[in-house]
C-alpha cells in the first residue's frame, strides 16, 4: 500500500464528520452553559472555563475527537469512537531512523489486546449520561444536553471531594483537577491551572458552529491546589529528571538502548547534543494508537523512539530521550540528528479533526521552552510538521509520512507559542505568509475514511495551489512525490499541492485576487482576495541562482563533502532529490546550515563522531516541504518588504 493510499498517515485526523451545525443565535450555546449551571449549581465560568479547555467551545457536529471525545464538554467515549491502528511509524515502509549506513528501522508494532480495558478518562460519556438521565447518544450529538452531562460530571466531582454544588469559582479548583480524568497530583493539579487561568484572563471566541460566545474575566478566580489532596491522586515519580517547563506536568518513562539479533539495536542513538552539534528543529507528529500503547511501542527495544509523547485527554507529557540523544522518528537521519521529536496521542478512528485545547496549550508551553533553551527560531522552517520534512533520496520521497496533516492548527498554535502568524511587511512585500482563517478555511480533501470519499467540511490550516490563476485550473504537480507525471490529487494525504498557515514563500506574481508563488520550480497560484486573505505579507530572506547558474538542485539533507570523513567513516553520498531551482526564482530560506553528518552506525558509542565540512547549505521552503541548497549555489539577499 503506498504512502498516498493510506489514511494511516494523517493518523488521528482523517475520520469525516458532519459539517459544523447552522448558525445559530448568540443566546444558544451561551444560554445552554447558564442553564447547565444553574441546573447543577455549577459556577458558569467554570463551566465555560473547563469547556474552553476541552473544546474552545466547538461542537463538531456530534463528531468524536481523536480520543472519543464528544461535544464541547469533550465527553469521552472511546469504545463507540475507537478503530484500532498500527501505529504510524510501522507503516509504509518509511525508514524512520532515515540513514542508509545501517538497515532501515520499519519495524512491526506492539498491538494492544482486543479486551483492553480502557481508562476512566476515555469513558466519561457513559458516566455523564448515568448522572444526568440523558441518552449516551444525545450527549453525543446535542451541545446543550453535552453541556448539561459536563455541568453534572463536576458536581459529581465536587460532592466527591466533600464540598457542595454552588459557591465561587474558587471553591471549585479541587473538581476541576479531577474533572481532567489524570491518575496523579502534578497532571490534574497542571489542568485545573491551565483552567483557572483561562478564568482569570477571560476568552471570547465565535465557534465552528459560528456562535460567538464569551467567558468575562474573573480575577478573583485563584487557583487552591490544596483542593486536590483529597483526590486520591497518586505522586509523579521522577519529576525532578525531567526536561520541561514547570508550568506543566512531565514525567520520566525511558526508551531502552539495548542490543539484540546480529549487532542490531534501538531504539534510538546515544549523543551529546548541543556540544556535539546544535538542536535546530522540533518535529510535530501525531500517533495512531491508544495513551499505553503508544507508551508501549516507545519502549520496545526493537521499535523507533522520539523525545516526548503528550497525551489528549489533559496534555500529560512523557518524556522517553534525554533531548542529548538522537531520535528515530522523521525519516531523515539528517533532520533526526539535529531535532527533538513530539509525538501527539490520537487515533483514526471516524474522529473529527481535532484536539483538546488542553494537549495543543501543553505541547506549546513544551516546544517555547525547549526553543527558547536551544536557540529554536519560532518559524515553520524550525517548528516542522513531520509532514514538511524532506526525503532523503528520490526513492525515500513517495512514502514520507504527511502528519500532522491539513487539520492541525498551526495558527492557533502560533498564537500559543507568542509567535503569532500576521503580517511583518507591507501589502506589495516580496514574502508572504500562509495564513488562512482556521474555522472558515474549509478546502475539498477526498479519503478520510476510503478512497476518493469526500471528506466532511472542515477547518484546515491548507490552501490549495494550482498552475494558473482559476480554481478550475489543474493542480501543481510534485514530480518527487509522482515521478511517473501522474497528476496531482485532493487526497487528504497528498502533499504535491498544497501550503501550509505559517509557511513562508517568494512572490512569483500577482493578479487580481491571485497570488503566485515560486513553489517546486514553478508558478503556483493561491486564491488570496483582500477582504479575505490566506496570507499576509511576510519579512524575511530570499535566494536565487547564483549569476551565471541556469539552474541549481535541491537537497533532503545537508551533508559534508567526501573529503570532510575521517579513516573509517564511509563518506555519504550526497544525492540531489529531482528538484530543481532555474535562475530568476526566488525561495524563502530559514538560514545557513552546515554540511553535517552524524556517524552513529553501531551500539558500540565510542566510534560515534559528528563529520563537518566546508560546505555549506541554505534551508529553504521549497515545495510544502523544506529541502536545502548549496551556499555556493545562490545568492542571500533580504527580501523588499
Amino acid at each position: 500500500m503506498t504512502a498516498l493510499a493510506s489514511a494511516a498517515l494523517v493518523l488521528p485526523l482523517l475520520g469525516a464528520a458532519p459539517g459544523p451545525a447552522p448558525a445559530q443565535a448568540d443566546t444558544g450555546l451561551q444560554g445552554a452553559f447558564a442553564a447547565a449551571a444553574r441546573e447543577y449549581r455549577v459556577p458558569e465560568s467554570v463551566l465555560l472555563g473547563v469547556a474552553y479547555l476541552q473544546s474552545r467551545w466547538d461542537t463538531h457536529g456530534g463528531a468524536p475527537s481523536v480520543t472519543g471525545g464528544y461535544g464541547p464538554m469533550h465527553l469521552t467515549d472511546a469504545r463507540t469512537a475507537l478503530a484500532r491502528s498500527t501505529g504510524h511509524h510501522g507503516e509504509h515502509g518509511e525508514d524512520a531512523r532515515g540513514d542508509e549506513s545501517r538497515p532501515a528501522r520499519t519495524p512491526e508494532p506492539v498491538l494492544p489486546s482486543a479486551g483492553e480495558k480502557l481508562p476512566e478518562r476515555l469513558t466519561t460519556l457513559r458516566q455523564a449520561a448515568r448522572l444526568s438521565g440523558l441518552p449516551a447518544e444525545r450527549l453525543r450529538s446535542d451541545p446543550a444536553a453535552n453541556i448539561r452531562g459536563g455541568a453534572a460530571l463536576l458536581a459529581e466531582a465536587q460532592r466527591e471531594r466533600g464540598a457542595a454544588p454552588g459557591g465561587d469559582a474558587a471553591d471549585w479548583y479541587g473538581a476541576v483537577a479531577a474533572f481532567s480524568g489524570a491518575e496523579d497530583r502534578a497532571t490534574a493539579t497542571a489542568y485545573a491551572d491551565e483552567v483557572f487561568s483561562v478564568l482569570r484572563s477571560g476568552e471570547a471566541r465565535t465557534t465552528d458552529s459560528g456562535v460567538r460566545v464569551v467567558l468575562a474575566p474573573q480575577p478573583a478566580a485563584v487557583a487552591d491546589a490544596s483542593q486536590t489532596a483529597g483526590l486520591g491522586l497518586r505522586e509523579s515519580g521522577a519529576k525532578g529528571s525531567v526536561e520541561c517547563p514547570r508550568t506543566v506536568s512531565c514525567e520520566w518513562l525511558p526508551a531502552p538502548y539495548e542490543e539484540f539479533g546480529e549487532g542490531d539495536y534501538g531504539n534510538h542513538d546515544k549523543a551529546d547534543r548541543p556540544r556535539s552539534a546544535r538542536i535546530d528543529s522540533i518535529v510535530i507528529h501525531d500517533t495512531e494508537a491508544t495513551w499505553d500503547t503508544t507508551l508501549e511501542l516507545v519502549q520496545d527495544p526493537e521499535y523507533v523512539s522520539w523525545h516526548y509523547s503528550l497525551r489528549s485527554t489533559d496534555g500529560h507529557i512523557a518524556q522517553h530521550l534525554r533531548t542529548k540523544d538522537v531520535g528515530w522518528h522523521a525519516g531523515n537521519w539528517y533532520t533526526n540528528a539535529k531535532s527533538i521529536g513530539l509525538e501527539h496521542e490520537g487515533f483514526l478512528a471516524d474522529p473529527d479533526a481535532w484536539y483538546t485545547e488542553a494537549m495543543y496549550r501543553t505541547s506549546a508551553r513544551l516546544v517555547s521552552h525547549l526553543a527558547k533553551k536551544y536557540g529554536i527560531p519560532m518559524d515553520r522552517q524550525h517548528i516542522l510538521g513531520h509532514d514538511t520534512v524532506p526525503g532523503t533520496t528520490p526513492a525515500t520521497i513517495p512514502g514520507m509520512h504527511t502528519d500532522p496533516g491539513p487539520y492541525w492548527d498551526w495558527q492557533h498554535y502560533f498564537a500559543l507559542l507568542g509567535a503569532p502568524l500576521k503580517a511583518s511587511a507591507g501589502k506589495n512585500a516580496e514574502l508572504v505568509t500562509i495564513a488562512p482563517e482556521y474555522r472558515k478555511n474549509r478546502p475539498e480533501f477526498t479519503g478520510c475514511e476510503k478512497a476518493g470519499e469526500p471528506c466532511a467540511p472542515h477547518g484546515s490550516s491548507a490552501v490549495r495551489v494550482y498552475t494558473e490563476p482559476r480554481e478550475d485550473a489543474p493542480l501543481v504537480q510534485d514530480i518527487g512525490l509522482r515521478p511517473d507525471g501522474s497528476p496531482s490529487t485532493i487526497d487528504v494525504n497528498d502533499l504535491g499541492s498544497r501550503v501550509s498557515a505559517g509557511q513562508s514563500y517568494a512572490v512569483a506574481e500577482r493578479r487580481g485576487e491571485w497570488t503566485a508563488i515560486w513553489y517546486l520550480g514553478q508558478k503556483a497560484w493561491f486564491k488570496n482576495p483582500r477582504k479575505a486573505p490566506v496570507a499576509v505579507p511576510a519579512s524575511g530572506r530570499v535566494l536565487t541562482p547564483r549569476p551565471g547558474l541556469a539552474e541549481v538542485p535541491v537537497y533532503g539533507r545537508a551533508y559534508p563533502e567526501k573529503e570532510a570523513y575521517p579513516a573509517g567513516v564511509t563518506p555519504q553520498e550526497i544525492v540531489p532529490l529531482p528538484y530543481r531551482i532555474a535562475a530568476g526564482q526566488r525561495y524563502a530560506t530559514g538560514g545557513q546550515v552546515p554540511g553535517e553528518y552524524y556517524s552513529a552506525p553501531t551500539f558500540d558509542t565510542s566510534g560515534h563522531t559528528v563529520v563537518r565540512g566546508k560546505l555549506r547549505y541554505y534551508e529553504i521552503q521549497y515545495g510544502h516541504r523544506v529541502g536545502y541548497v548549496r551556499a555556493d549555489d545562490v545568492v542571500v539577499r533580504t527580501a523588499r518588504r
